[in-house]
């Protein structure tokens, strides 16, 4: 039986007996677009004017690609000393790129790194990666149609781009298109145009050229809203709502503005509408409200949800609460994100944050513990460790508390370590689990309390529970 590299051959000199056509020229021009990854960094920067799934489908194209590329060109086209095919195979000389390859055959960097990128903004955002695709294909091909390389090393590079962009996840998981689960409720009215319901908008939110106000008037011409300003907050505006008869709250703002709206509307028993209009909308995410239209389709419907409210010293908050470095490790990666990614921007603000950092001489439910950072998540959040994203639940009627120790060895580098590996849900120094309440008790001073974005008042005692289930419009099908 010939050997595989003999038929990988007779594939090639096939391909390069093909007769001359007009499509020679094009597939020339595509094989030099992709060179050093131009065509697709290029695609990558068109992708990341969009925010959400497109951009952060470019940003890990374009880690994948990067990875991808290294794993070739420096490890394995060295390994396999595969020697590139005889261009005299071509039948014609049209084929020929200008300047030949002097490098190794095997794997072929161009078609992993078409795979790899593909793949990745696939992961992202289907639509987009399903039309790449074909021009990864179309690249592939290509390669092999010029005579550079044996249909053997393209397959070789897809393989190894498309599992370097899969193996990404071990550092940045990709969001489920799934909502967490709620409690389903009928205890909400369906308020037709939004007549009864008040929204409070925060003109801040968001991108600069966004107004959510006009949008709010145009899917829910009846609702009223109520700007906020430096002298009418959230809950002010809301509270004077709740007592003149309004029949649902609103809030159109980032996550500290539906906290505080959650609030109000807990106090007062009405039903919450989230328009999402802020920077990155978890709340609203978790529980399936992705756009202003899926707002005011619910609200119109009736349609609602019960989804669990945390508090800590009485104050609700529907996300997360912090004591420690956490809330300076987030503001530093958010700044950092859009120039190295989520991933790596974790991992040098950790270590920007816990170089000059204190440790935290803290006493939680009774025990005592040396602590970096306190996390505290309303419902179980994934994934584990430094880079909590989402949660599968929001009824679990848990609180979910990580921490990193301390008061072990190099636990500064381990923390950065970890990180950086992905690996800081496995390290010695990270504990984790879930509680129906926690008492924390500082004892090296008093420390900030932050939670949903925003600071709250500095104590040595805090008391984190659950409170009562609030109320949110959301359409769902499960």
């Amino acid at each position: 039986m010939p050997h595989p590299r003999t038929w990988d051959a007779r594939l090639h000199a096939l391909i390069g007996d093909i007769p001359s056509s007009p499509a020679d020229r094009w597939l020339r021009r595509l094989s030099n677009a992709a060179n050093h990854g131009r065509i697709w960094i290029a695609i990558a920067v068109l992708l990341g004017l969009k925010k959400g799934s497109p951009r952060r489908g470019a940003i890990r194209g374009l880690g994948s690609l990067s990875i991808s590329s290294l794993l070739v060109n420096v490890v394995l086209k060295r390994i396999f000393g595969r020697v590139r095919p005889d261009l005299e195979n071509l039948r014609t000389t049209d084929r020929r790129l200008r300047r030949e390859p002097g490098t190794l055959s095997f794997p072929s960097g161009h078609s992993a790194s078409a795979a790899a990128f593909a793949t990745g903004v696939l992961m992202e955002n289907t639509v987009a990666g399903a039309a790449l695709v074909p021009v990864a294909a179309a690249v592939g091909y290509s390669r092999v149609h010029v005579g550079v390389h044996y249909p053997g090393d393209v397959l070789a590079g897809f393989l190894v781009g498309g599992a370097v962009a899969v193996g990404t996840q071990h550092w940045w998981r990709v969001r489920p298109t799934e909502p967490a689960r709620v409690r389903p409720s009928s205890e909400a009215p369906g308020l037709p145009e939004g007549d009864g319901l008040v929204v409070a908008v925060n003109p801040r939110s968001g991108t600069d050229d966004y107004d959510p106000s006009e949008e709010i008037k145009r899917l829910l011409p009846r609702a009223e809203t109520r700007e906020i300003s430096e002298e009418h907050g959230v809950t002010e505006l809301l509270q004077d709502a709740a007592r003149s008869g309004a029949q649902a709250l609103g809030v159109a703002g980032g996550d500290g503005s539906v906290a505080a709206a959650a609030a109000v509307a807990l106090e007062h028993g009405l039903p919450l509408a989230v328009v999402p209009a802020g920077t990155l909308n978890h709340f609203a995410r978790d529980v399936g409200v992705d756009t202003p239209e899926d707002a005011a389709e619910a609200v119109s419907k009736g349609s609602a949800v019960r989804v669990d409210v945390a508090e800590v010293n009485g104050t609700p908050f529907l996300n997360t609460a912090s004591i420690g470095v956490y809330p300076q490790v987030v503001e530093h990666r958010d700044a950092l994100t859009h120039r190295m990614g989520k991933w790596v921007a974790m991992t040098v603000a950790a270590a920007q944050v816990l170089r000059s950092a204190a440790p935290l001489d803290v006493v939680l439910n009774g025990k005592p513990a040396k602590v970096w950072i306190l996390f505290v998540g309303n419902c179980c959040y994934t994934p584990r460790g430094l880079a909590p994203a989402w949660r599968p639940r929001l009824e679990d009627g848990l609180l979910d508390v990580q921490y990193l120790r301390a008061d072990i060895r190099f636990s500064r580098t381990r923390a950065v370590l970890g990180t950086l590996l992905g690996i800081s849900d496995r390290s010695a120094g990270y504990v984790q689990g879930q509680v129906e309440s926690l008492d924390v008790v500082v004892r090296s001073g008093e420390e900030q309390v932050a939670f949903d974005g925003e600071t709250g008042d500095t104590a040595t005692e805090f008391r984190f529970r659950k409170g009562a289930t609030l109320t949110v419009y959301c359409c769902r099908t499960d």
